[in-house]
Order: C-alpha cells, then sequence, then structure tokens
C-alpha cells in the first residue's frame, strides 16, 4: 500500500536528532547575541520542527510561498528563533544570518512577521495561530481542492486562550483532515507552570471530546514523531491533533524542565550549553534528508486583481434602501465576477444581508458561528498566499471582540475586508450592547487601513468593489435603518476623496457627517435653505484616509466654520478625523457633536432625537455654528 508507514533508517533518525540539536544551538547562539530571546521555548519544539521540516512536509526552498507547498503556522511565536534556524538549515538563507535575530533592520525580528519571504502570517500575540491555520485549511479543501496540508505548532500555555478551542470546534466541524494540530505539551508557562502541566491525559480527552484523532507521543522522539505525522496525514474525514509531551529547555544540562527561565538567553550557562549540544550532534557535514517528498503542484492558478461588479448600481435617487443590503447586492455583483470573492459571517448573515452571497453560491460562504476571534482568524488565513478575496461581517460592535486578531491581521499584511453593521444608536431598540459606537476608532487605529462610511446603496456598492481591490485592513460601516438614495448611479467614488452632496452660493456652514446623520444633515440644510441661510453638506466616503484637502477647501468656502455630527462616541470618531485635518489651519473653527455617554433603548427616530442628532438639532448646531 501507498501510505502503508516504513520505518526510518537509523541513519535518518540520526540525521533528524542532529539537526533538532542544531536548531538548539542556533537558537542558543543568536538569543545569546541578541541579548533577549526565548531558547529554552526554541528547545522543546526542536524534534518537532527537525520531523516536519526535514521528513513530512512538502515545500520548495527556492519559492517559499508556493501555493501548492504546506503551509505551517507557528502559533507560539516567540520560538521564532528555532523556526528561522529550520529555514537556515534547509538552506534558504545563510546560517550566519542568524545572529541577526531581533537587531533593528534585520527582518530575523522577535516573533515572525511576512517580511519574512518564508512566514505567511505575524504570530505572538497567542490564541491566534489556529484560526488562521484552519482558514488555510479550508481554503485547501473546498476552494483550491489541493494535496497541500496545513501544520499548526500551539504552545500549552496559550491552549488557555478560548480562541484556540473556538478554532478547534471549526476545524472539526467542517472535517479538515487537511490541518495537523500539534501541542507542544512542556508544562511550562512564563511565570509558573501551566494549569494542566504533563496531564496529557486530559489533553487527549478534550481534543477527543472535539472530535479529532488525537495521537499523544512523545515529542523528543524522533520516530514516535514520524510515525504520528504518517498517521494524520492518513486520516480521513477529521482533523488531527498531535499532543507532543516536550520538556522546556531540552538538551540544556541543569536547565531542562526548571522554572525562571522563560524569555531570557541562557547567559554565563550558553558555553557550557553549547558545548553540550554540539557533542550530541553525531553528522557534523551536510545533511541530504530534503527534499524528501516532492511537491504535488496541483494549486490553481488564481487572479484577484482588478475585480469589478458585475453590472453598476441601479437605483433611484430618493428610493429608500438600507445600506446593509446594498452591501449584500455588492457582494453578489462581486462574486459574479470573480470566484475567489467570499464572505464569512458570525451567524449574522440575515442582518448583515452577507446571506445574498450565501444564495448566490453556498460553497462561496464560509459560516463561523458566534465566535469572532475565530471568524476573523479563518478570513486571514483564507487570504494568506492571495488565495481568496474575503469579506468579514457582523454587527459592527461584535468586531471589537475581536480587535486582538484585526491588530495582528495588520501585522501580517493582510488584505481582509471588514462590513459592521447596525451601528450607532439609530438601531434603535436592542440597546447599546448591539450598538457599533466605537467600531470607526477600532478601525483608524489599525496601520494602513481604510475605512470606508458610505452614505447611501449606490456609495456601498462602490465602496465593496474599492474594498475588494484595497491592499490593507479595509472596513465598511453600514446603517441599520434604510435610508435615502441620494447619489446618481454612475457616480465616480475613490479611496480619500470626499463629496459635496448639498451646496449654494451662499454657504456659511460645513456640515459634515455620516450615514444616518449625513441623511439628517441634508434635511437641516433643505429647512435652512427656507430661511436663507446657506448650508454645505459634505460626505467624506472614507474617514481613513481623509480628504483633508476637501474638507479645508471646503470649510474656507463657508467662512471657516464646520460643524461634525455623527452616530458614534466622541472619541476617536469622524469629528476627530476632521480636527486632525484641520489641526494646522487658522481660522477654522469645529463644532463637534457625537454621542456621549452609553445610549438606551428606543426607537431609532427618538434615540436620534434624544442624542441630539437629527435634523431639527442640526438646525440648531448650525446657528451656534454660524457664531464661530
Amino acid at each position: 500500500m501507498a501510505n502503508q508507514y516504513h520505518k526510518l533508517e537509523a541513519k535518518a533518525v540520526q540525521e533528524l536528532k542532529d539537526i533538532a540539536n542544531k536548531i538548539r544551538i542556533h537558537s542558543v547562539s543568536s538569543t545569546q547575541t541578541a541579548k533577549s530571546g526565548h531558547p529554552t521555548s526554541c528547545s522543546s519544539i526542536a524534534e518537532i520542527l527537525s520531523v516536519l521540516f526535514f521528513n513530512t512536509m512538502r515545500y520548495k526552498i527556492s519559492a517559499p510561498k508556493d501555493p501548492s507547498s504546506d503551509r505551517f503556522v507557528l502559533s507560539k511565536g516567540h520560538a521564532a528563533p528555532a523556526l528561522y534556524a529550520v529555514w537556515a538549515e534547509a538552506g534558504l538563507f545563510p546560517v550566519a544570518d542568524l545572529q541577526n535575530l531581533r537587531k533593528l533592520g534585520s527582518d530575523l525580528e522577535g516573533h515572525p512577521t511576512p517580511r519574512l519571504n518564508f512566514i505567511d502570517v505575524g504570530t505572538g500575540s497567542l490564541g491566534q495561530g489556529l484560526a488562521i491555520a484552519c482558514g488555510m485549511a479550508y481554503v485547501g479543501k473546498n476552494f483550491d481542492k489541493a494535496s497541500y496540508r496545513v501544520y499548526c505548532l500551539v504552545g500549552d500555555g496559550e491552549s488557555a486562550e478560548g480562541s484556540i478551542w473556538e478554532s478547534l470546534h471549526f476545524a472539526t466541524y467542517y472535517k479538515l483532515d487537511n490541518l495537523c494540530v500539534i501541542f507542544d505539551v512542556n508544562r511550562l508557562g512564563q511565570s509558573e507552570p501551566t494549569s494542566l502541566g504533563h496531564d496529557i491525559d486530559t489533553y487527549r480527552k478534550r481534543l477527543e471530546a472535539f472530535g479529532f484523532n488525537v495521537v499523544a507521543v512523545d515529542g523528543h522522539d524522533v520516530e514516535e514523531l514520524v510515525k504520528a505525522f504518517h498517521v494524520s496525514c492518513n486520516t480521513k474525514g477529521k482533523p488531527t491533533a498531535i499532543i507532543a509531551k516536550t520538556f522546556k529547555g531540552k538538551n540544556f544540562p541543569k536547565i531542562e524542565d526548571l522554572e525562571n527561565w522563560h524569555g531570557k538567553p541562557l547567559g554565563d550557562q550558553a558555553d557550557r550549553v553549547l558545548q553540550h549540544l554540539k557533542s550530541l550532534v553525531k553528522n557534523t557535514g551536510p545533511l541530504q534528508l530534503h527534499p524528501q517528498k516532492p511537491l504535488t503542484d496541483d494549486a490553481p492558478i488564481v487572479d484577484i486583481s482588478n475585480i469589478k461588479l458585475s453590472s453598476p448600481p441601479s437605483y433611484k435617487i430618493g428610493d429608500s434602501i438600507a445600506t446593509r443590503v446594498a452591501y449584500g447586492t455588492a457582494l453578489v455583483k462581486l462574486g459574479q465576477s470573480n470566484p475567489r470573492v467570499i464572505a464569512l459571517d458570525g451567524d449574522m448573515k440575515n442582518s448583515t444581508y452577507s446571506e445574498a452571497l450565501k444564495k448566490f453560491d453556498p460553497t462561496r460562504y464560509i459560516e463561523c458561528f458566534i465566535a469572532e476571534q475565530n471568524l476573523v482568524g479563518v478570513a486571514i488565513g483564507a487570504t494568506c498566499r492571495d488565495r481568496t478575496v474575503a469579506f468579514v461581517s457582523t454587527f459592527a460592535t461584535f468586531l471589537t471582540r475581536a480587535y486582538d486578531q484585526i491588530r495582528m491581521g495588520a501585522i501580517s499584511q493582510t488584505n481582509v475586508n471588514f462590513c459592521g453593521s447596525h451601528c450607532g444608536v439609530s438601531i434603535g431598540e436592542d440597546g447599546p450592547s448591539q450598538m457599533g459606537l466605537e467600531d470607526i476608532a477600532m478601525f483608524r487605529t489599525i496601520p494602513g487601513s481604510t475605512v470606508f462610511y458610505p452614505a447611501d446603496a449606490v456609495s456601498t456598492e462602490r465602496a465593496v468593489e474599492l474594498a475588494a481591490n484595497t491592499k490593507g485592513v479595509t472596513f465598511i460601516r453600514t446603517n441599520r435603518p434604510a435610508t435615502a438614495v441620494i447619489y446618481p448611479n454612475n457616480h465616480v467614488f475613490q479611496v480619500g476623496k470626499s463629496h459635496v452632496v448639498k451646496k449654494s452660493n451662499n454657504d456659511q456652514v460645513l456640515v459634515i457627517g455620516g450615514g444616518v446623520t449625513l441623511q439628517e444633515a441634508i434635511g437641516a440644510a433643505n429647512e435652512l435653505a427656507k430661511a436663507g441661510v446657506g448650508v454645505r453638506v459634505l460626505d467624506l466616503f472614507t474617514i481613513k484616509p481623509i480628504d483633508k484637502e476637501g474638507i479645508i477647501k471646503n470649510a474656507k468656502e463657508c467662512g471657516g466654520r464646520i460643524l461634525v455630527v455623527e452616530d458614534h462616541y466622541y472619541e476617536g470618531g469622524i469629528g476627530e478625523a476632521v480636527l486632525s485635518a484641520v489641526a494646522q489651519e487658522r481660522n477654522i473653527a469645529v463644532k463637534h457633536v457625537a454621542v456621549p455617554k452609553v445610549p438606551r433603548s428606543g426607537s431609532p427616530t427618538a434615540l436620534l432625537d434624544y442624542y441630539g442628532l437629527n435634523s431639527k438639532h442640526i438646525v440648531n448646531y448650525v446657528q451656534e455654528a454660524m457664531k464661530l
């Protein structure tokens, strides 16, 4: 049988042991030079990495991110020196470069990032790697339909993170048999032993209860590891979890399995430990192990560039339609243009309208259920190596639960697109727990992010189209209530370009709003026009990057007076973005109105009035602003 296990020859076993000890030598040496790092955490995974990279995995040294190659995610990112050592030993770059670990200007940073051509995602904020691996495996199994496998190495300490268990559930629910999770159970955390220590039986019971094929091994026994990975490759219908019992600081005499050695170089113990490790290496010459297995070049060629709506928006000015509905319409249009556009949601699809893509093509929708951290991680994994264009949607406020995953996504250079519906007090009766009032602030702080706040259905469709082609994290803020269409279907939108939606020859105040408050501002401008007061209304379209020139130009044409009204908390929203844009301009005054405190339940109309965000109040604010 082709898949029958063949025991390794003694020479191969010894070579794998030698590589493991070389990984330890490099980890001790590089962290010693850097005067910081985690050599003991590297040591516990040395045999696991040796067997994976020099026996089990299929990949190309010449193209580390080849679409058909096996994937590896080091969730316990602090063990980065061990991973760097593996790639150096494999021949990707000179071993001498490992001495640049953690130096400014070196891409061999303290934790892995995709600045390195062999790293898919940034890790180091613990508990996140498995969700990413799940996204990679889902794409491999269901979209690429390719033979590559995904391996994720998880630390025992980080398995206390709830996000790990969200991901374990996802992996078994979707029968990701191309996924192998390795738990490095080395017993010791940072400040004390982990809660389970070396209780392998409890790990086994929990993982089996989640539906995994579980294999427990001595994580320092090369032959046991080789066999376990073979079993993983030949297990169908469920993912495999390998529980590797290991020791922190393995083969470091007088340090192995002892507390208080986490996250520090070996200092005056380094020479003694290095001497011992070198004595364990039997083959000093070049190793002949890799590549053991040829790559199956079966991942399809994918093109996700220049994706367009399959047809332009088709609305009538004045039609009343919620921007969240237009978001769903736009997803389908993008999906019609490109088969790699996918939607992910957290059981909110009939509220966010991502279900529109599911109805069009169920295979391109991934239900992640109510587990937002895993939802975001899966999307990051799904977009790795440019395999998909992912749109993640849920209520805007629930994305705050996954803020850490989103910020790590930016470190990972991800291109995931987010859509947060049900923003602000305008959602109404559901009350403050459901109201997105921090979301603009949150996404504005993400480095390299683009924040869209479309005013109507036409601009929403174009925001979705632009997001699909914009590098970095994007966020689209959509409304629950229906709002009037204000743009013609052929209107051209650009990232960072604002639009004047109402003006006169005698404008005295520039009013800036977003979503519902922009609509209310138009109503207020119409009312004030009857009294001969000219008000200009500006739609920013993107809050980040903000159209600084457009704001300043229009403000100056309105006597230097700006009024910002937004359905968001004061901190970090549109108002503060506008204030930053005009901060160095003389003779521009800004009046800012937002939601001042935790709101209450009520009807949307009543709440907009109660918090002073409707047209009636905007009329008064304009009159106050005219005195500035």
